[in-house]
């Protein structure tokens, strides 16, 4: 009697000990993460060669130009236009700012005016070592040039260039952090009141998430000064959708089924470990199936992918351990009032409600086959807009609002519509500069080539192509260039523009297969079967096609773009398979334990569905939101990034969960379990004693 009363008392000591030490606990780990998520910012790196590939020519001639007397050069076009042509006075007002800015600025030689043949416009290339590698000073150089090319009274003057370009991108991925998390949050949050309709339930996934975020910023930022991997602006904007998106899904799960669990247990404790003890395992599956799928980036060669696979994980391990840990203590410690005003009773039963979801079930049980056969077609026939994408995306076409780089751009061009303005850069060996030097001026499409910087064992050639940037033309040359300068290596935007397009159809060719066997190598570890897996990867590739054909049949036509990004498809892919096949583990997990607790196939497939399909619905919304605040953001990547993937997840979440996995293991009924024990005799029930709570 002494014995059990003891056990009572240390029971509910537990109880009350155990949410406070998580409590605890995490205000440490955030006190320790604090200075380093502060300092995230400080490492975050935009410039061309972050995102380029590692072992491109553009990339060498990146890394060599850091290394010359003087460091990164930074490239700039003032651009002086009259729509009536340049007046005497508009030549003067050029010559003298040109002057002051040179007095003001080292730059690397004198900047000679280039006259358009219409008369509207002259520009003037200029160029300087002065900020070197530091983008702060680069950026405080391209404001100075652009305080003191000042037009007026019909004179314009813009300044461009790849310099003036990679400040305005900066700017742009640097003013993203702020609109980017809270559009996010007020995102969640509204839909979270949607779901719980509770007016104080909501804040508690919410804040949760906030947390993961912060902490995934210190360790994302551990990561770079441990292992020097990549920090962009893409990528930790990237990883705060994964955290908010993939956090508040997990946060529903748990929270769903924990309130299924205080309707059978009276301490609000024994609920959350009744419920971590449920959905726990499915969670941590697709968790890791997720963190699978982003690591595969790892053997990109593109460097912004590649640094986009650790920073992608990082949020989604960090939103895991919160929504495991940090959530249900919280939960326990608020008790069942912060359910309110809908609070489940101890004992109560939930009131029967019309579900959409036992609708959907039915008709998938009634015509399995003519469901799974329309639902392909369909699929299908959506994946062939895929093939009106628009082409590359050119750097001009890049941001939703025009900055002044891109005005200048457009201003060039039309101005000097058969002639290049934009430099190719060439770095050839410092003894045989002089060769190299006649064979540039001697291949097709060279206007002029002349001899730059020296030191590094190298020496720098800056090239102008005759061609219109990154024109078929131009390309043309570039190609020749590289073909015939045999030791050397050419880079400068246009360069940089093939080698991304180049890299990227290469890295889909190597990331893709990984992502596949990776996903499915986990898949059937954990169902234990071959089919199954099978059929929830096909699943998510056909969702993949038709929401790129979505995609296709909107950019152009309808938002105007006039490319597609070239790593769309590839970072689409990781992140629809690795996402989708989530929802999947979920309703697959729990047709499995019903089998295995002696349910019919047919009846096992309705059953998950009905009990699962609600919460998955809810988490789809939600992670499409997320991804969906990617096109409120100035930049058409990350629009055409976010529309793909918030598109794919509402397929996955109301076509292919819902209709097309559960009427295929509906048709295939036993065989869906090949070759694991399920697909060759029926399930037993365990003894009730030892039958464990199933589902998500």
């Amino acid at each position: 009697m002494g014995a059990a009363r003891t056990h009572g008392a240390s029971g509910a000591g537990r109880r009350r000990v155990v949410p406070w030490l998580v409590l605890g606990l995490w205000i440490a780990v955030l006190a320790i993460a604090a200075p380093f998520a502060s300092n995230l910012s400080d490492v975050q790196r935009d410039r061309a060669v972050d995102y380029l590939p590692a072992s491109a020519d553009s990339t060498q001639v990146a890394k060599i130009q850091d290394r010359l007397p003087g460091g990164e050069t930074t490239e700039m076009v003032v651009v002086y236009h009259r729509d009536t042509g340049l007046t005497a006075a508009d030549r003067a007002t050029a010559a003298d700012q040109i002057a002051e800015i040179a007095s003001a600025h080292p730059l690397t030689d004198r900047p000679a005016g280039v006259p358009s043949e219409d008369g509207t416009t002259l520009m003037y290339p200029v160029a300087s070592t002065e900020p070197g590698q530091d983008e702060e000073a680069r950026d405080a150089l391209v404001d100075d040039v652009r305080r003191i090319a000042d037009g007026g009274d019909g004179l314009s003057v813009e300044v461009g260039g790849t310099g003036a370009l990679t400040t305005d991108a900066g700017e742009v991925y640097n003013s993203l952090d702020g609109p980017l998390l809270y559009t996010t949050a007020a995102v969640v949050a509204l839909l979270l009141i949607l779901i719980y309709r509770s007016p104080f339930l909501w804040l508690v996934p919410l804040a949760v998430a906030g947390i993961a975020d912060y902490l995934s910023m210190g360790v994302a930022y551990g990561l770079n000064q441990w292992f020097g991997t990549s920090v962009s602006g893409q990528s930790t904007g990237i990883m705060t959708i994964l955290v908010f998106g993939v956090g508040t899904d997990y946060a529903l799960l748990l929270v769903s089924r924990y309130r299924e669990e205080l309707r059978r247990f009276e301490r609000p404790y024994d609920a959350m470990a009744a419920a971590l003890r449920g959905c726990g395992p499915a969670v941590l599956a697709s968790s890791g199936t997720v963190a699978a799928g982003l690591l595969c980036l790892l053997a990109a060669d593109l460097n912004s992918s590649r640094g986009m696979g650790p920073l992608g994980t990082v949020g989604v391990l960090c939103a895991l351990a919160a929504m495991l840990t940090l959530l249900p203590a919280i939960l326990v410690l608020l008790g069942r009032r912060v359910f309110w005003p809908l609070v489940p009773r101890h004992g109560s039963t939930p009131k029967p409600r019309r579900s959409l979801m036992n609708a959907m079930g039915g008709s998938a049980e009634r015509r399995p086959r003519a469901v799974l056969v329309g639902g392909a077609l369909l699929l299908g026939a959506l994946a062939l807009g895929s093939f009106n994408l628009p082409g590359t995306l050119k750097q001009e076409d890049s941001f939703t609002s025009e900055p002044e780089s891109i005005a200048a751009m457009e201003t060039l061009a039309a101005a000097y519509p058969e002639r290049g303005t934009q430099p190719i850069t060439v770095m050839a060996p410092a003894d045989r500069a002089e060769e190299v030097l006649a064979v540039a001026r001697d291949t097709r499409g060279v206007e002029r080539a002349v001899v730059g910087r020296s030191g590094e064992g190298w020496t720098e050639l800056t090239v102008l192509a005759s061609a219109p940037p990154q024109s078929a033309a131009e390309t043309a040359t570039i190609e020749a260039l590289r073909d015939r300068l045999d030791g050397s290596y050419v880079g400068g935007p246009s360069a940089q523009q093939i080698d991304l397009e180049d890299t990227n159809a290469r890295d889909t060719v190597i990331v893709v297969p990984l992502v596949l066997l990776s996903v499915l190598l986990i898949l059937v570890v954990l169902l234990r079967a071959l089919v199954a897996p099978l059929i929830l990867v096909a699943a998510v590739v056909a969702v993949w096609g038709a929401a790129l054909g979505i995609g296709g049949l909107v950019f152009g036509p309808v938002l105007g773009f006039e490319g597609t990004d070239p790593g769309l498809g590839l970072l689409s892919f990781v992140f629809l398979v690795a996402l989708g096949v989530d929802y999947g583990i979920f309703l697959m997990h729990r047709m499995r334990e019903e089998s295995l607790h002696g349910a019919e196939p047919a009846r096992a497939a309705l059953t998950a569905l009905r009990t699962t399909g609600g919460v998955i619905a809810s988490a789809g919304l939600v992670l499409a939101a997320t991804f969906a605040v990617l096109t409120s953001m100035p930049m058409v990547q990350l629009v055409e990034l976010g529309f793909v993937i918030a598109v794919g997840v509402l397929l996955d979440t109301f076509l292919v969960r819902t209709y097309l996995v559960t009427s295929a293991s509906v048709a295939l009924r036993r065989r869906v379990w090949w070759p694991g024990r399920l697909s060759r005799a029926p399930g037993k029930p365990a003894p009730a004693g030892e039958r464990e709570p199933v589902g998500v």
